[in-house]
């Protein structure tokens, strides 16, 4: 190929890519009069080519753009070659786009006046996006700043607070600069280190959680308790953790002050139980045995007219029954085995008398149950027991019941079951006829729980469980 060809083809292909670019392209005088303008740009401002050639640059471009004129006033003085900068031109139809402008000067042969290239892109679509993104992120600055619960930010590879807002100044007392580039795990920080991390892993493997129970101190050193949630999320493509904090320590009083009176109320209930338990079984029990006594004389005397013996035969037997019906109640009101023997005769006991009593066969076992036993633990699942056997007699429609006591390394479990009718649990709290309520305030007493299931003539399972630890606080307390 020879030199004096390169020319040719330099303009050839200058052409080609001018006509074909999909960026718009414009060749300026120094004035600023568009004397080439390619299809893209045409399409772009929606005029034709021969329209746009001849205009000046200044009849599509945005009036306020100051800085545009400025720049090009410096590159037709010498002063730079380029520039480039974000702009907004105005179309024929009147409507205005956004577009990325690149200024060069284009040197010509030597003596001709040097021309201005221009290359536009447009970015009206980009900035429709980032805009939306600025009044997001305003939005959730203003969001984040305003709100009524306390909101942390937080970065989820080295853990060091981003941002915390005005509610979180407020509940905790700590300034914004006072927590803003520290961890969880300094010295002094408001929320326990431990926790913390806790928290962190699960939100780093589940992604969110909810219901999350935090212990805080106050730059007083007030301890307090918050109810929080995290979310895993990102912010210029850096993994961030958002925590929401709403302080529940009112709550928490409120609900432990609720607990101490439940279980005082039940302290004084048990008493009063135990009183009248031992008096029906020392006093109106014995009584009631005297004149059975008494009764049987009557009825074993030769003296005695026939038809006098008899009824008071009648009468023994009456009695007789009245003093067992008041020696069954007297054992549970107050179970002297519980106390003497342990909670496994006790249960055990008790499963005999109600099955006699109400005509019902009762399955009772247990096995690897520790040793000893806290008073309020087994007095706790004796009631249980109790309450759960009263409630399947009266209202299950069957006659055979299975109750399981065992423990594991962990727990303490009792089990109820039968095969009756079934029933819902939340009408039955509604109702407060089943003594569900009783039963779950007694097992809160020893950070115990209960669960129910039950499904209609499928029957009914209540099962207690005792966490070993509350059983070990309980003997410890009591030594």
């Amino acid at each position: 190929m020879s030199s004096q060809s390169l020319p040719a083809q330099a303009k050839q292909l200058f052409y080609y890519l001018f006509e074909q670019a999909s960026l718009g392209i414009a060749v300026e005088d120094l004035e600023g009069k568009v004397l080439l303008a390619n299809p893209a740009l045409c399409s772009m401002l929606g005029y034709r080519e021969d329209e746009l050639c001849g205009m000046s640059c200044s009849q599509f471009a945005n009036p306020d753009s100051e800085d545009d004129w400025a720049l090009f006033q410096q590159l037709r003085a010498g002063v730079i070659d380029h520039y480039s900068l974000e702009k907004r031109y105005v179309r024929r139809d009147g409507v205005r786009l956004w577009g990325r402008l690149n200024v060069s000067i284009l040197r010509t042969s030597e003596g001709e006046s040097p021309l201005v290239f221009a290359l536009v892109e447009d970015i009206t679509e980009r900035k429709k996006v980032e805009d939306a993104l600025k009044k997001s992120e305003e939005k959730f600055s203003k969001a984040f700043r305003e709100s009524p619960m306390a909101l942390t930010l937080t970065s989820a590879i080295d853990q060091r607070y981003l941002d915390v807002n005005e509610t979180f100044e407020r509940m905790t007392g700590w300034l914004r600069n006072e927590v803003i580039g520290r961890t969880p795990f300094d010295t002094g920080i408001w929320v326990d280190p431990t926790q913390r991390l806790e928290f962190v892993k699960r939100v780093l493997a589940e992604g969110a959680i909810r219901g999350w129970e935090v212990h805080y101190r106050s730059k007083d050193g007030t301890q307090r308790v918050g109810l929080g949630a995290g979310e895993l999320i990102e912010i210029e493509n850096e993994p961030c953790i958002l925590s929401v904090i709403a302080d529940i320590t009112e709550r928490k009083q409120a609900e432990a002050s609720l607990t101490n009176l439940s279980g005082k109320l039940i302290e004084a209930q048990e008493q009063e139980r135990t009183r009248i338990g031992r008096e029906l079984h020392d006093d109106i029990g014995q009584r009631l045995a005297v004149v059975a006594i008494e009764l049987q004389q009557l009825h074993e005397d030769p003296l005695v007219l026939p038809e006098v013996r008899s009824r008071t035969g009648e009468l023994y037997k009456r009695v007789s029954d009245i003093a067992a019906d008041v020696q069954s109640l007297s054992h549970e009101l107050h179970s002297a085995k519980l106390q003497y023997l342990g909670i496994a005769a006790a249960m055990r006991g008790f499963c005999q008398e109600f099955g006699e009593q109400q005509k019902v066969e009762i399955d009772f076992q247990t096995h690897d149950l520790p040793s000893p036993l806290s008073p309020d633990i087994s007095l706790c699942l004796f009631r249980v027991l109790q309450e759960a056997l009263h409630n399947s007699a009266k209202h299950s429609g069957v006659r055979r019941f299975e109750v399981r006591l065992w423990g594991t390394a962990d727990e303490i479990h009792l089990t109820v079951r039968d095969s009756g009718t079934g029933f819902d649990r939340e009408a039955a709290k509604e109702s407060r006829g089943l003594g569900l309520i009783s039963m779950e305030e007694r097992l809160k007493l020893v950070n115990g729980t209960l669960s129910i299931e039950s499904k209609a003539k499928r029957g009914t399972t209540i099962h207690a469980r005792v966490p070993v630890s509350a059983e070990r606080d309980s003997m410890g307390a009591a030594g």
